[in-house]
């Protein structure tokens, strides 16, 4: 699959770190590490629409899509 998260993108334009979006959207640090990594394999849409609000963006800023590299 490849889909493809820019929460790193989106974390500096706001000068976020990871502990503070994970205490902001009551998430563990360690799951918040896991999107910013890219290994996640689902999200929740209650998760990504707490991390929109607090980041001021949009679910299209956050993910993209792009063909696999077969």
């Amino acid at each position: 699959m490849a889909i493809r998260i820019d929460l790193d993108v989106q974390l500096a334009k706001q000068k976020m770190g990871v502990a503070e979006l994970a205490d902001a959207i009551g998430i563990t640090p360690a799951n918040v590490s896991v999107l910013k990594n890219g290994r996640a394999k689902a999200v929740r849409f209650t998760t990504l629409d707490a991390i929109c609000r607090v980041l001021e963006c949009q679910p299209g800023d956050i993910l993209s899509w792009a063909p696999d590299d077969d």
